[in-house]
This record gives structure tokens, sequence and C-alpha cells, in this order.
């Protein structure tokens, strides 16, 4: 998940361990994610990349 998202693990680990990636689901020592909540969940919170221009 961290190579998906483009974090470091140990940013994918906080965020679970304060639940702020959903569709997540812990087997034994085991993280599982599902791709279709989390895809959900990063287009909610993308920022859009246009630019802001300044009026006069």
């Amino acid at each position: 998940m961290a190579q998906y998202l483009s974090l470091p693990k140990a940013t994918i680990y906080t965020w679970v361990s304060l639940r702020k990636i959903p569709g997540v689901v812990k087997l034994g020592r085991s993280l599982r994610f599902d791709l279709e909540v989390v895809d959900r969940w990063v287009k909610e919170r993308r920022v859009s990349q246009e630019p802001v221009l300044a009026g006069k």
C-alpha cells in the first residue's frame, strides 16, 4: 500500500493506527486493503492541481 500511495510505510502504519485509511482489515499480523475503498478515499481527498491565478 505504501508503494501504491507513494508514501513511506511508517505513514501507512500511523494512518492505519489512527483509523485515517478506510477499507483496512487486519489478519493476524498482516494488513489487507480494499483497493476500491482506498481509491474512493484518495479521490475524495485529492487537492486540485490547477494553479490559482491572482486577480488584478
